[in-house]
């Protein structure tokens, strides 16, 4: 599914006021938000994948709008999925964006090929 131009700006703008450095990269049929090489947040499935703490996930999942992220069947702790609605409010999509961001640096990398 294509990302929607809006949500897209909101998340750039986001970042700008961060003063962070990133790229963006088309992966899984969305964009991907990359931090230090490694992904931090990006759109996913008509709303938005954040990489988080694996202890924040439990948490965030009780929020309307947020499941853990599942891929071939498996869950992904640390992984979370937000529909639109639970990312609508600026300061709940700065919260979520805010945690991915403390995450990256703990978060491994992908291995290089």
């Amino acid at each position: 599914m294509a990302s929607d131009a809006y949500t897209l700006d909101r998340l750039r703008n986001l970042m700008h006021a961060r003063k962070r450095t990133w790229h963006e990269k088309k992966m899984f049929g969305g964009d991907c938000f990359m931090v230090d090489d490694k992904m931090c947040f990006g759109t996913y499935k008509g709303g938005i994948m954040f990489r988080v703490h694996p202890d924040e996930g439990e948490g965030l999942i009780q929020r309307p709008g947020m499941e853990l992220m599942v891929q071939g069947g498996k869950a992904m702790p640390g992984y979370v999925q937000a529909a639109p609605e639970a990312y609508d409010r600026d300061d709940d999509l700065a919260m979520l964006v805010d945690l991915a961001l403390a995450f990256n640096p703990l978060a491994k990398a992908s291995k290089k090929k």
